[in-house]
């Protein structure tokens, strides 16, 4: 039954789009689509898992209560789950900005309700405790903000199932808030990080799939991520780029990694950045393993292979040491005694090459442990050294690059770094960037914000309050037992009036907080004398 569905979702697509050419056998993305065309079978993890264990192994027991099951909106990026409190429109929509040169530009907007929860989330937040985002979420269990925020605090937690299940719900949310041409294959629709609005999207597929790579699911991490970088490909907030390269090898997308490789190069300099200098060679060596390739493509792969991981080598000499050193593997004498490859590599070169070349190594290292890699790239290394001895031109260029480049990090890679969360890195970073207090809903926001509408002033309570109402306010932030001040005088009626509605206000709200209280029930204990037997 699952194999007839797939099959008729293939064809489907086909109709859809007959310019499209077909998969090839070996799941390498067709030259004829887009470079960050996103399959939609591919956004669903299940697939992936379906491919290595079996449609059995991953349905389970699934398909008998899925008849028992409400009906609920079909989604593409998650599954909606019966666990999941009912959805009902959250004031989240989506505009159509403009369009140019083929390109549709789309925003969030947050409508005044939406506005009004989103000050008590940032309230929230300022207060330190994570138990006042949960009494929110009872109260809006689709606030996007609380749920990446909690998310957080259940991963630190070691609650990484909460954690996944919080940031599903949050993409939820925002899926059903597409304005209906909004597509996610296309490569052709646009969203500005610049506004407010429209980060938790990304940050929330950036999550998501951080937590499908953990899982197993490369393929659909990788689709994720292509995803991320079509939003924005331009300015690429989150910085995808220093992460493509590695799901691309761990989904065994090299053709791929190579084109991109190829097709960006001329514009993006993607040979400055470590991580593509060293894996799209990576790439080619794995692409001249496949023994159903034609030999004279094996061999031209082979040739760029080499000839690629030779200039990595020379334009990033600090990287060798860190890399081998983590796939414990020992390197001969000449090797380590020389100073190209030394400690000197490391010392001399710029902190915000440090960071890139830490987050690489720390990343990666895994694909190189593998012996027929680190015998493929041991006699480059011997030839890199050769030429460094020769005194060859393009040694020296190299040093000239990375002493004028690699300055600074933009922070579009520092926000990378925040969220990759990978130690040696983060490490790295700057004091400037870790002295300043960064919150997992929005990491270092950028300072060119186009913000549409602003949080109000906290009105200051006045000082002369009676203890009662001091203690309910410490009960119910919100609660103010004077009300608005009066400018009409201080007479009887206008006292009397006021008392009566103060004493209304705190009526209304203390059944407000009793109807969210909840009591636990003791456990039941229908054997107390016991039998001495475990369930």
């Amino acid at each position: 039954e699952d194999n007839d569905l797939e099959d008729i979702d293939s064809l489907l697509e086909r109709i859809e789009d007959p310019g499209l050419a077909p998969q090839s056998q070996g799941g390498i993305i067709a030259d004829s689509r887009p470079l960050l065309y996103v399959e939609h079978r591919n956004l669903n993890p299940e697939n992936e898992l379906k491919r290595y264990f079996g449609a059995r192994a991953v349905l389970g027991d699934q398909r008998p209560r899925q008849r028992q099951r409400q009906y609920v909106r079909s989604m593409w990026l998650t599954a909606p789950k019966n666990t999941w409190p009912r959805y009902s429109k959250t004031g989240i929509t989506m505009q159509l900005l403009d369009t140019r040169r083929g390109v549709q530009h789309f925003t969030f907007e947050h409508h005044r309700e939406y506005q009004q929860v989103q000050f008590k989330f940032l309230d929230a937040v300022e207060s330190m405790d994570p138990n006042n985002i949960v009494l929110l979420l009872q109260m809006n269990p689709y606030h996007v903000d609380s749920l990446l925020q909690l998310s957080d605090v259940c991963r630190m937690q070691e609650d990484q199932e909460m954690a996944r299940d919080l940031i599903e719900r949050a993409l939820y949310s925002l899926e059903c808030a597409f304005h209906p041409v909004f597509s996610l294959t296309s490569g052709a629709c646009r969203l500005d990080y610049r506004r407010p609005e429209n980060r938790a999207f990304f940050l929330a597929l950036f999550k998501h799939l951080m937590f499908l790579e953990k899982r197993g699911c490369p393929r659909t991490a990788l689709e994720f991520c292509k995803l991320i970088l079509s939003l924005d490909p331009e300015n690429d907030p989150l910085c995808v780029l220093l992460l493509i390269d590695f799901l691309s090898l761990r989904a065994r997308e090299y053709t791929f990694l190579t084109r991109l490789f190829q097709e960006w190069e001329s514009h993006r300099n993607l040979s400055q950045l470590p991580n593509f200098a060293f894996s799209v060679p990576l790439a080619y060596f794995f692409l001249s393993q496949q023994e159903e390739r034609p030999e004279l493509e094996r061999s031209q792969a082979r040739e760029r292979a080499a000839r690629l991981i030779q200039l990595a080598l020379i334009m990033f000499p600090s990287v060798l040491m860190p890399l081998l050193d983590h796939c414990s593997v020992q390197p001969d004498a000449r090797v380590t005694s020389h100073p190209f490859f030394g400690l000197n590599a490391q010392i001399s070169q710029s902190p915000a090459l440090n960071q890139l070349t830490s987050l690489y190594v720390g990343r990666t290292h895994a694909l190189w442990k593998d012996p027929a890699v680190m015998a493929w790239l041991e006699p480059h290394v011997h030839e890199v050294l050769r030429m460094v001895e020769a005194g060859d031109a393009l040694v020296q260029e190299a040093e000239h690059k990375r002493k004028i480049r690699y300055q600074s990090a933009p922070r579009n890679i520092y926000r990378h770094i925040i969220l990759s969360e990978m130690k040696e890195a983060t490490a790295a970073l700057p004091l400037e960037v870790t002295s300043q207090p960064v919150m997992g809903f929005d990491p270092l926001p950028p300072l060119d914000s186009i913000v549409s509408y602003t949080r109000p002033e906290r009105t200051s309570h006045p000082s002369n309050e009676s203890t009662l109402s001091l203690f309910f306010r410490s009960l119910l932030p919100n609660f103010n037992l004077q009300g608005d001040i009066r400018h009409d005088g201080d007479d009887e009626a206008g006292a009397a009036q006021d008392l009566n509605q103060g004493v209304n206000r705190l009526m209304a709200a203390m059944r407000d907080m009793l109807a969210n209280i909840q009591f636990q029930e003791p456990p039941r204990d229908d054997n107390p004398e016991g039998d001495g037997d475990w369930d």
